[in-house]
């Protein structure tokens, strides 16, 4: 990266996400200074201890609440607004609480970068996003339309989107689970077997979103190409890696989840720019002309086929262990080695 001695603040930042960017960027040159913003104050003073250092600054506050994050943002120069909602079965059943933060409170955060002339706002966004079902998907969807649609007017500060996958161990994810099960000598509770979920670690997310952060312009998401496999083949490689006998039993899809997730949808493939490891897909930036909406149309969406976590490279078994042999968690949960944890 180019940039030297900016300031940078992270939404969410207490979690999975922003620690993996302290680890990336805490000893380098590139941010004389770091702010986490989250509502959290237990995991801020857990990071504050942990780090112990004098580039973080400590914010608490809301994204549903301008005052405070527009506070946050003054003098700073990068975002990475990583603050929301994102467990699928709390959002179904309290969905009005998934739009105060997933859509208004992206709005906030732009709308205060905006105000205090941040140079570039990455938004974290989701598989789940592209043809949603769930609440978490749809107001992760429409958090992306209100930064496509926030970047068409603006001048002094850039907004893009990332979107990916499943990122493996993180907090609240499966593979913590099914390590706490085999641990505690218990069923294994698998959804659906054949159900398939993109993998990626979290410094790959974070790749991505640093990519974003170098090459995106207005209103570009980008996404990663991910592999991925099934939720079946995922237990029993931890199984395989752990050396237990636990039964597994199949308990029946959760409220809202999909057989497979999509990372790109046909009508974003048509248009997407192939970046090697990433798609670029730029801003759909016509204006109200009904005529292009409604008289001209294209072809190929007919014949592109979606990006999703059933057509990419699957892994199976023994791919999976490989993958998961190289995660923090499993490293030291289950090869105890000394890996520092996330805080939280």
């Amino acid at each position: 990266m180019k940039i030297k001695h900016k300031t940078l603040l992270i939404t969410g930042g207490t979690g999975s996400f922003g620690t993996a960017v302290l680890n990336r960027f805490l000893d380098t040159d590139h941010f004389s200074e770091i702010r986490i913003f989250s509502r959290d104050e237990k995991k801020q003073d857990d990071m504050r201890k942990q780090y112990n250092n004098s580039k973080l600054k400590f914010y608490i506050g809301d994204v549903r609440d301008y005052n405070s994050i527009e506070r946050a943002m003054r003098n700073v120069d990068y975002v990475f607004h990583a603050a929301a909602l994102k467990q699928v079965p709390s959002c179904e059943f309290f969905p009005m609480q998934a739009v105060q933060t997933n859509v208004i409170g992206t709005q906030n955060v732009i709308d205060a970068a905006v105000a205090n002339e941040v140079e570039k706002v990455i938004c974290l966004s989701t598989d789940k996003a592209a043809y949603p079902i769930n609440a978490m998907g749809i107001s992760k969807a429409m958090m992306e339309k209100v930064a496509v649609a926030a970047s068409r007017n603006l001048e002094k500060t850039t907004v893009c989107l990332t979107r990916y996958g499943n990122v493996m161990a993180s907090r609240g994810s499966v593979i913590p689970l099914f390590l706490d099960q085999i641990k505690a000598k218990q069923v294994l509770t698998i959804t659906d077997p054949n159900m398939t979920r993109f993998l990626m670690s979290l410094d790959e997310a974070v790749e991505l979103v640093l990519f974003a952060f170098e090459h995106g312009n207005q209103g570009d998401l980008f996404v990663n190409k991910a592999p991925a496999g099934t939720i079946g083949d995922l237990a029993l490689a931890l199984k395989e890696l752990c050396g237990a006998q636990n039964e597994v039993k199949v308990i029946g899809t959760r409220h809202g989840e999909k057989l497979y997730e999509t990372l790109c949808t046909r009508e974003e493939m048509v248009k997407a720019e192939d970046m090697g490891d990433f798609y670029r897909i730029p801003a759909d930036n016509r204006d109200l002309n009904y005529a292009q909406y409604f008289s001209e149309g294209e072809e190929d969406v007919s014949i592109i086929e979606d990006y999703h976590s059933h057509n990419t490279e699957q892994l199976g078994v023994e791919g999976m262990k490989k993958l998961l042999s190289k995660l923090p968690l499993i490293r030291k949960e289950i090869f105890g080695e000394d890996v520092p944890q996330m805080p939280g």
